[in-house]
């Protein structure tokens, strides 16, 4: 019987969880149902719900907590209406996925804007003495609170559903997604309708950290914490699915209790399980399409790489020989100087500088935009390190192995992954990240959350040479250090894996890839086995994605391998940024913003802790203006100078010949 009581009451505990998830997953569901949105910044504004109530309540007191409820949301939903007005809205027609990369971008300046108003530190919300109280129900022993968040979940999720089917501005929101402009030619202003469900949506999110804030506490990560099982939700019952996120919702926050309690060691894991089973099974979801959506679809495409440009071939290829000769002495110039920091600084822009290549190589030339792509990364750092430790000394081992393994892992990733396409690919490469991600916590001989130590890479072969550590060497009266010596070693690999690639692109195979890029069904139609070069492709990308993860451990500056310096998801939204700012099926492109973005980081770490912000605020203006990448900008300007020059206005940035070869 105590058993029974136990249960329940765990039971009754995933219910009062399942309902936050509920209120932030319906607001994230509307969001895509109605405007096919995927609003990655949702659980920042859910966290942001949290914090304006930590400032109201904070002068009122315990009653505040009322007041907070109502005016914080409103607050968040005005933020979410001035986010979809100038943000969002430009991107209609626009693939869905660069509204994923944008809210992205949006993830970086909240988070930190966040900290930088509240502080890092956690705090407590305070509640009316009144919900603390607890109550025994049929034996059941919960806290009065727990049952006024079930109660404030239901009745925002039932009015929500009647808001949306049973009054006008449900009918018009309704139309809306299924054709809007017919909605236009009947004189109804949807773009307004638009904001308004952004904004709500932002508001149900709201709610949900206020209520979630006053049961354990508000603190800067609970965005983060939130936001990767709401995805998890709206994936689970179906994207754009209401009843699916109210399904999703409890049976997440249930599954996540149960297991808490009674099976811990899959703690962490169990969702991202049901939800690779759901999405293999089951790719739209156990409620399929949104009730009231179209199934057509009016995706735009992902900007990549068009030919020509500003520069002829050979001046490119002379260029980019000058570039690599300046890389070949620049070390020299720096030891000579006394800046041994910035040699450092340039080994971490190779190793991201790999990693960002590889995720060209499948979502440029393929179109397959990987959010899960630092399980490769992380992956290779273990193994290379676990190689290192119990295998063989030698940094070149450490390398194969790596590349080896997350091949392997890749081929049967991608087996299982590609089987989906568009967003539904992202999510579960997504999910496969996360569970290798939680995996690593679990087990010993990862080292858990500590990771691994103590590992040292050979240089040499046949028992010939030195660790790297310790190579250490006069020439010509410069002292050659470790990392200068581990610098020569990943700029020959980062130039050999570009040549590679571009061998690659160059080929028949690259051809195939990129007519699947434009039109899987064409390229099906005339021959082709898409799903092959697609696998074939993600492997590819999954071993150089090692490479990198792998030179990270065998660098001498790098004394441990942990999961959050791997394995986090924002480390896959790191390298899309990467990606994205260099330009997007260039191979070279991706590689530039790499070195951008941590040479960014390095300079604006030194102003402010606030750096990501900044970042984050230069991506949003690069995906909403400069979509083609840095590489684009040569021929944005040139084709400015000649509409200027002919006394045409400037031509919309979609529109132009933009060629990233520049």
């Amino acid at each position: 019987m105590v058993a029974v009581s136990a249960f329940v009451e765990q039971l009754a505990n995933g219910v009062t969880l399942g309902m936050v998830y509920v209120l932030l997953a319906a607001g994230l569901s509307i969001i895509f149902g109605v405007m096919d949105v995927i609003n990655f910044s949702h659980g920042e504004l859910f966290a942001l719900g949290a914090y304006f109530a930590l400032s109201i309540v904070a002068p009122l007191g315990a009653t505040g907590f009322w007041v907070a409820l109502v005016v914080a949301p409103l607050l968040v939903g005005v933020i979410g209406a001035a986010i979809e007005r100038f943000t969002v809205r430009p991107l209609y027609g626009r693939d869905p996925l660069y509204h994923i990369l944008l809210t992205f971008g949006l993830v970086l300046i909240i988070s930190d804007l966040i900290q930088l108003v509240w502080g890092t530190s956690q705090h407590q919300l305070i509640v009316p003495d009144l919900l603390n109280q607890a109550i025994a129900v049929f034996g059941v022993r919960l806290s009065l609170y727990s049952y006024f968040m079930i109660a404030v979940g239901a009745v925002l999720a039932i009015g929500t559903w009647l808001v949306l089917n049973r009054t006008t501005y449900g009918t018009i929101v309704r139309a809306g997604s299924q054709d809007r402009e017919m909605v236009r030619n009947l004189g109804i202003d949807i773009d307004r309708y638009y904001t308004l469900v952004f904004g709500f949506g932002a508001a149900l999110a709201a709610v949900g950290g206020i209520v979630l804030g006053g049961y354990q506490n508000v603190n800067p990560g609970m965005g983060n914490s939130v936001i990767i099982p709401a995805f998890i939700i709206v994936v689970l019952g179906g994207l754009g699915s209401f009843r699916g996120a109210v399904f999703g919702g409890l049976l997440v926050g249930v599954v996540q209790t149960l297991t808490r309690t009674y099976i811990p060691v899959l703690e962490g894991l169990t969702v991202f399980l049901l939800m690779i089973g759901v999405l293999l099974l089951k790719p739209q979801g156990l409620f399929g399409n949104p009730e009231w959506q179209t199934t057509e679809s009016d995706e735009g495409e992902l900007l990549i790489g068009a030919h020509g440009g500003v520069f002829a071939r050979d001046t490119r290829e002379r260029l980019g020989a000058a570039v690599v000769g300046l890389l070949a002495v620049a070390p020299i110039v720096l030891l000579a100087t006394g800046n041994d920091y910035y040699v450092a600084l340039l080994n971490e822009m190779f190793i991201w500088a790999i990693f960002a290549l590889s995720l060209d190589f499948v979502m440029g030339y393929a179109g397959l935009v990987s959010l899960g792509h630092t399980m490769f990364y992380g992956i290779g750092a273990y193994v290379a390190a676990l190689v290192l430790l119990h295998l063989a000394p030698s940094f070149l081992v450490a390398l194969v192995g790596a590349m080896a393994v997350c091949a392997v892992v890749a081929w049967v990733v991608g087996n299982l992954s590609i089987r989906v396409s568009g967003v539904y690919f992202a999510m579960i490469t997504l999910a496969f990240a996360q569970l290798f991600y939680n995996a690593v916590f679990k087990l010993d001989w990862t080292g858990g959350s500590d990771g691994l130590l103590g590992f040292d890479a050979f240089l040499g072969v046949g028992g010939v040479g030195a660790p790297i550590s310790e190579v250490e060497f006069t020439l010509a009266g410069l002292t050659i250090t470790p990392a200068a010596v581990f610098y020569y070693l990943a700029l020959v690999l980062a130039v050999a894996s570009l040549l590679f690639a571009r061998r690659f692109m160059n080929a028949p195979f690259g051809s195939v890839l990129q007519s699947i890029s434009e039109s899987e069904e064409r390229t099906e139609f005339i021959g082709y086995d898409v799903t092959k070069y697609k696998r074939r492709a993600f492997v590819i990308s999954g071993a150089l994605a090692g490479l990198a993860g792998g030179l990270l451990a065998v660098n001498p500056d790098t004394f441990v391998i942990s999961p959050g310096q791997t394995l986090y998801w924002i480390n896959s939204g790191e390298v899309i940024v990467m990606t994205l700012l260099g330009g997007m099926g260039t191979l070279f492109g991706p590689m530039i913003g790499a070195g951008v973005f941590i040479g960014a980081e390095d300079i604006l770490a030194t102003y402010t802790e606030q750096w990501r912000m900044v970042i984050g605020a230069v991506f949003v203006l690069f995906v909403l203006f400069v979509p083609r990448g840095l590489v684009s900008v040569p021929s944005l300007v040139a084709q400015w100078r000649q509409d200027s020059r002919e006394g045409d206005p400037p031509a919309g940035l979609d529109d132009t010949e933009a060629s990233p070869d520049d």
